[in-house]
């Protein structure tokens, strides 16, 4: 079970991200609580990823502050873990990518070894132990993408639209893992444009449009009365650029 107080909450204040001098995440302020599972929704082109991208550290923010404020946040990366839409698949077997993940972590051979065979097991992928990762199919792929973070027992995972690109039979897979790593106590950052999948899992929605955070709430509430224009849009299923001029909040950037 990940610990719950490393390196949580995660607070953002003011964050933006600019790239060829175009604002593309706009003062951005929220805070992420250990033992939630938030979803990050919005049309594409929202900003989902970037900000993910933000939290997890793989990009700074060229204006505001991105705080990790547990214990250990002067050191982050090992309590912290993601999983993108697109898997990089080492040219090794599905066994050696596990093991890779959990070398770069340090952690002693048995431990290693324990740690591979659980998951394997756990997520159906034993049968393919020895085969190579990029001989997988895009659905096998991603369960080894989940079960190489998950194997790392983060305390913070971000998964990057995880389903995307996949057929029903394997998204139910990978929605069974993201539950499974919750209830394990791993707190779950999650972007998605999905509403069916958010849904099915969610606790907490944050609503983007055009790099700005429009609305968050809880999940529940989200999906019965949002508070937004731009969110009732979204959720009646509007093309949302049809309505940019009289739906869209200022933009000065």
């Amino acid at each position: 079970m990940a610990s719950l107080s490393n390196i949580l909450p995660l607070s953002l204040s003011g964050v933006e991200f600019k790239a060829d001098g175009i604002r593309l995440i706009k003062d951005v302020s929220t805070e992420f609580k250990a033992g939630s599972l938030s979803f990050v929704l919005g049309p594409n082109g929202a900003g989902k990823s970037l900000l993910l991208r933000l939290c997890h550290g793989l990009i700074a923010p060229t204006a505001g502050r991105i705080d990790w404020q547990g214990p250990a946040a002067e050191d982050p990366q090992p309590h912290q873990a993601m999983v993108f839409q697109r898997p990089v698949m080492l040219r090794r077997s599905v066994y050696a990518n596990l093991d890779h993940a959990l070398c770069q972590r340090n952690v002693d051979k048995a431990e290693r070894t324990r740690r591979i065979e659980d998951m394997l097991e756990r997520t159906g992928l034993s049968r393919l132990a020895s085969v190579s990762a990029r001989r997988l199919s895009g659905g096998e792929q991603q369960r080894l993408a989940v079960a190489r973070a998950w194997t790392l027992q983060p305390e913070v995972l971000f998964l990057d639209e995880p389903t995307a690109a996949l057929d029903p039979s394997a998204t139910h897979a990978i929605e069974e893992f993201i539950q499974a790593i919750r209830a394990s106590g791993t707190t779950i950052i999650m972007s998605s444009h999905d509403m069916a999948q958010a849904k099915r899992l969610a606790e907490d929605v944050l609503f983007m449009y055009r790099g700005r955070l429009i609305e968050r709430s809880p999940a529940q509430k989200f999906f019965e009365k949002p508070e937004s224009d731009l969110a009732r849009s979204f959720l009646q299923g509007d093309l949302l650029w049809w309505k940019r001029k009289e739906l869209t909040p200022p933009d000065d950037g």
